[in-house]
C-alpha cells in the first residue's frame, strides 16, 4: 500500500503535458495543448490538456482525468501499477509504511512467484528457440498451426523439454526460490521428494494478466502422443497469484484493441486467440474452457460493454454460447452471437481469412442473443411442454436485462417472433423480476443483519434545526424513510428534472440531465450536484454561532450543515462514494488549511481522485477578475435549494418505484391498496417539497 502522503507527492509531481506527450502529440492551444484522442478515432484535435488543473480532457467521447487517470485508460494499468510509473519517472521513492510484518512477508511471496513465472516463461521460449527438441519438436507444432515468429513472440510461446527434471533443475543453477516453483504449479513432487516440471514436453502458452505478469501456464502434448488423449491441455493449478475463473487468455495482448473497437470477441482456446490476432483481429480473449464467471464479466467490463461469442457451430460451440449468457445480461453486457460454419472454429476461419473478410463475415451473420436462443431452443420442437420451458428461458433471459427500455424492445420481437401475445410475455418477465428482486431483497437483509452483528454502537450525531424547518413544515406527513426501502434505490436512477423542468444548478448554470451539456451541471443528477457542491465549497462555513443541545456555540461549514441536515431525515446518497466522500469533508473539517477541493483531488482512492476531478473539472478558465466571489449567505441559499431537491428527487424515485410494483401485483389486492396509500402520502409530501422549490 502506497500511503497518503506519498500518493499527494506523486500527483503533485506529475507534468500532465509530459505524461501525455509520451503518448499523444500535442501543439498549444492558448495556455492548453491538444491533440488526438488516444480513446477514439479521432480526426480533428478534440483532446484537451490543461496543464494549470493538471488533467486532460476529450470534448468528443468525454475520456479525460489527471495524469494517473489517464495512464490507468491508456495503457491499462492498474492504480498502484500507474502511481508506480509515475514515481519512477520522476524519481519519488515510495515507502509502503502501513504495511505489517504480514503483509510485506506476504508481498514479498507473491513477488517471488511472479518472478518464477516470468523466469519459467523465458526458459520456454528459449528451449523453444534454441534447443534441438524445442527447435524440432515444438516450433515444427507452430509452424504447422501456421504461426508467424512476430506472433510467437508476441505470446511468448515456448517449449518444455522431455526431461522432466531439466527446468527446477536449471531454476536451482540460477539461484530461484524453488519453492515458488511448487506454489505457482510450475512443479510437483515426485514419490522420491524430487521436482518435476509439471509440463514436460510440451508446447507452452503463458497466461499475461492484464498488468502483464505471467501468472499461469497452459502445456499442450505434442506429436503421437495426442492420439487416445483425453487431456490434450495442462493448466496451472489456482494459486496465490492464478485462479482460473479470475483471468481471461490474451487479456494483455488484447486490452488496447477491445478500448479502441469498443467491443470484445469471446472465443475457447488459445490457438482462437493467437490466429485472429495473426489475421489482424486483435480484440479477442478466450475463458478456455472454463465457465465464464462474474470476476471475468468485470475484468472486461473496465474495456468494453460489448460482447461477440465466437464459437463454432458444433453441439460443444451452441453449449458454450448458451452459457453464462444470462449472467453477461445481467452484469450489463450487450450480447451478441456467432456461430461459424460447420468445420470451422475461431482459429482454422481466421487461417482462411482476411481480417477485413472476417469483419465482413461477422457483421453480416451475428444475430442477438434472442435470436440465437430462438433458433437453438425452438428449431423442430413440437412437444408443447418442451417449447414452453425453451418460451421460458428465452423470457428469463430477457428478464436479466437491466436497462428497462431494451427489455421493453425485446418482448416485443419476442412476441413478434414466437407468435404470442405480449402482454403474456410481459407477465412472464415481471414474474422472473419479481423472484429475482425478492431474492436479492433477502440476500441483503442478510448481509445487513451480519454486518448489524459485527458493528459496534455509533456515537450519535449532534443536531441541529434543518434548513427545511426554518422556511417551513411537513411534520404532518410521515419521513421519506418511511417509505423508501433501500432496495428500491439499488439501481442508478434518472436524472432527468421531473415534467422536463431545468433545475438551477449552485454555479448558475442549467442542468439539463442529459450528457454532452456544458457548464459544472451538465449530465449530472441531483445527489451529483450537491456532493460538488460539497467537494468545491466543503470548507466554507456558511453558519456562525449555532447553539448546540449542550449549550454550547459552533460554526458549521457546508459539509457540516449537508451532514446534519441529511441526518434529520435519515437520508443516505445512493452512490457509497458520495457518502464516504461527505464523511471525510466533515472529519477533516478541523484540521487547519483544510481545502475539499485539493483534499479530494489528491485523494489516495482512485475512485474517488477521478469523481472529483470530473466533478470540478470546468471547460472554460476564467480569470480571477471574473471568477464569481461566493458568500456565506449565496452558498447557503444554494445548499439548501440543493437539499430539498435531494428529497425532492428521492420521493420522486419512491413514487417510480411504486408505479412499477403496482404494475406487478395486479392480482395482490391487499398490497395494492397499500400501494395506493402509500402514493397517496408521498404525493402529498411531494407537494409540499414543490412548493418550497418555488414549483407548485
Amino acid at each position: 500500500m502506497i500511503d497518503r502522503l506519498t500518493i499527494e507527492r506523486i500527483k503533485e509531481a506529475a507534468d500532465i503535458v509530459d505524461v501525455v506527450s509520451e503518448f499523444v502529440s500535442l501543439k498549444r492551444s492558448g495556455s492548453n495543448y491538444k491533440g488526438l484522442c488516444p480513446f477514439h478515432n479521432d480526426r480533428t484535435p478534440s483532446f484537451y490538456v490543461s496543464p494549470t488543473r493538471g488533467t486532460c480532457h476529450c470534448f468528443t467521447c468525454g475520456e479525460g482525468g489527471d495524469s494517473v487517470g489517464f495512464l490507468m485508460k491508456h495503457e491499462q494499468l492498474t492504480y498502484p501499477e500507474a502511481l508506480r510509473w509515475l514515481a519512477n519517472r520522476y524519481g519519488i521513492e515510495i515507502e509502503e509504511k502501513q504495511l505489517t510484518d504480514e503483509q510485506r512477508k506476504q508481498q514479498t511471496e507473491r513477488e517471488g512467484m511472479f518472478i518464477a513465472n516470468n523466469w519459467a516463461a523465458d526458459y520456454y521460449t528459449d528451449i523453444l528457440h534454441n534447443d534441438v527438441d524445442g527447435r524440432a519438436v515444438g516450433m515444427q507444432y507452430f509452424r504447422q498451426r501456421g504461426f508467424r515468429d512476430d506472433i510467437i513472440n508476441k505470446f511468448r510461446l515456448g517449449f518444455s523439454p522431455a526431461d522432466r527434471y531439466a527446468m527446477p533443475r536449471k531454476a536451482k543453477e540460477k539461484g530461484y526460490n524453488l519453492n515458488f516453483l511448487e506454489q505457482t504449479g510450475l512443479c510437483y513432487k515426485d514419490n522420491k521428494g524430487e521436482l518435476v516440471d509439471r509440463f514436460s514436453g510440451r508446447a507452452m502458452f503463458p497466461w499475461i494478466s492484464v498488468s502483464g505478469n505471467v501468472v499461469a501456464f497452459g502445456g499442450r502434448v505434442l506429436d503421437q502422443r495426442t492420439k487416445g488423449v483425453n487431456q490434450k491441455y495442462v493448466n496451472s493449478p489456482d494459486s496465490p497469484i492464478y485462479h482460473k475463473d479470475h483471468e481471461l487468455y490474451g487479456i494483455y495482448q488484447a486490452k488496447k484493441a477491445i478500448g479502441k473497437e469498443d467491443f470484445v470477441f469471446m472465443v475457447e482456446g488459445y490457438t482462437d486467440v493467437i490466429s485472429m490476432h495473426q489475421c489482424g483481429i486483435e480484440n479477442v480473449v478466450a475463458n478456455s474452457g472454463t465457465a465464464l464467471s462474474v470476476h471475468q464479466i468485470h475484468l472486461l467490463h473496465r474495456f468494453t460493454s460489448n460482447i461477440v461469442l465466437l464459437y463454432d457451430g458444433d453441439d460443444a460451440g451452441i453449449h458454450a454460447a448458451l452459457r453464462g449468457t444470462d449472467m453477461l445480461l445481467a452484469e450489463g453486457m450487450n450480447v451478441k452471437v456467432l456461430l461459424l460454419p460447420d468445420g470451422d472454429d475461431p482459429d482454422s476461419f481466421a487461417r482462411k481469412h482476411t481480417a477485413d473478410d472476417f469483419r465482413k463475415y461477422v457483421e453480416e451473420h451475428q444475430t442477438d442473443f434472442i435470436e440465437f436462443k430462438t433458433r437453438v431452443l425452438l428449431q423442430g420442437v413440437t412437444d408443447p411442454i418442451k417449447r414452453s420451458e425453451a418460451i421460458n428461458s428465452i423470457v428469463k433471459s430477457v428478464s436479466m436485462i437491466t436497462d428497462p427500455i431494451v427489455r421493453a424492445t425485446y418482448i416485443k420481437e419476442c412476441s413478434s417472433r414466437l407468435g404470442l401475445n405480449e402482454q403474456l410475455l410481459l407477465t412472464t418477465m415481471n414474474n422472473f423480476i419479481r423472484a429475482y428482486r425478492e431474492e436479492k431483497r433477502k440476500e441483503e437483509e442478510r448481509n445487513n443483519r451480519a454486518l448489524q452483528r459485527g458493528e459496534q454502537a455509533q456515537a450519535a450525531t449532534p443536531t441541529t434545526q434543518s434548513p427545511i424547518s426554518q422556511n417551513d413544515s411537513y411534520d404532518d406527513v410521515p419521513p421519506p424513510e418511511a417509505f423508501l426501502p433501500p432496495e428500491a434505490f439499488s439501481q442508478p436512477q434518472p436524472s432527468n428534472p421531473p415534467s422536463g423542468e431545468n433545475i438551477p444548478s449552485p454555479s448558475g448554470s442549467l442542468s439539463t440531465g442529459e450528457g454532452g451539456g456544458r457548464g459544472l451541471g451538465a449530465g449530472l443528477s441531483v445527489q451529483d450536484l450537491l456532493i460538488q457542491f460539497v467537494i468545491k465549497y466543503g470548507e466554507q462555513i456558511i453558519l456562525e454561532n449555532v447553539e448546540t443541545t449542550d449549550g454550547k456555540t459552533v460554526s458549521l461549514n457546508v459539509a457540516q450543515w449537508a451532514q446534519i441536515d441529511l441526518a434529520n431525515d435519515n437520508l443516505t446518497f445512493t452512490n457509497p462514494l458520495h457518502t464516504q466522500i461527505l464523511e471525510e469533508a466533515v472529519a477533516h473539517s478541523g484540521e487547519e488549511g483544510f481545502k475539499t477541493e485539493r483534499y479530494f483531488r489528491l485523494h489516495a482512492d482512485y475512485e474517488i481522485s477521478q469523481l472529483a476531478i470530473k466533478l470540478t473539472e470546468e471547460p472554460v478558465q476564467l480569470t480571477k477578475t471574473y471568477q464569481m466571489k461566493f458568500e456565506p449567505e449565496r452558498l447557503k441559499g444554494q445548499l439548501e435549494h440543493l437539499l430539498l431537491d435531494v428529497r425532492f428527487e428521492f420521493v420522486e424515485n419512491r413514487l417510480t418505484y411504486i408505479r412499477q410494483e403496482m404494475g406487478l401485483c395486479s392480482g395482490d389486492a391487499e398490497k395494492y391498496m397499500k400501494l395506493i396509500a402509500e402514493m397517496q402520502q408521498l404525493q402529498k409530501l411531494r407537494m409540499k417539497i414543490a412548493k418550497m422549490l418555488g414549483r407548485a
